[in-house]
């Protein structure tokens, strides 16, 4: 864990990854922007514990809002850390087939 900009981070600090859009898609998945230009899928379905049971609702899910590199709901509520959703994320090719 690590501190930075009045933020606390879980995982290891890693210079410069952020989140810059996080769309979400169908069955919990997250269409994520990252500050490097990659594009990746993040499936928030994974995600274990109560904290992030609230993600169920669609209304919730639906609503992602980006704070400092850092996606979150509820109103800083539930967080995940870019490093994490990074690492527990496959590439999105969006070149249509």
């Amino acid at each position: 864990m690590y501190i930075k900009d009045d933020v606390c981070y879980a995982g290891a600090y890693e210079e410069g990854i952020k989140v810059t859009e996080a769309k979400p898609l169908r069955g919990g998945m997250l269409l994520v922007t990252f500050s490097t230009g990659e594009k990746r899928l993040f499936d928030t379905t994974q995600l274990e514990g109560k904290a992030f049971a609230p993600l169920a609702d669609e209304k919730i899910f639906q609503h992602p809002v980006i704070f400092h590199g850092v996606i979150t709901w509820m109103d800083g509520t539930i967080d995940i850390a870019p490093e994490m959703v990074y690492q527990h994320s496959y590439a999105y090719d969006d070149v249509a087939s």
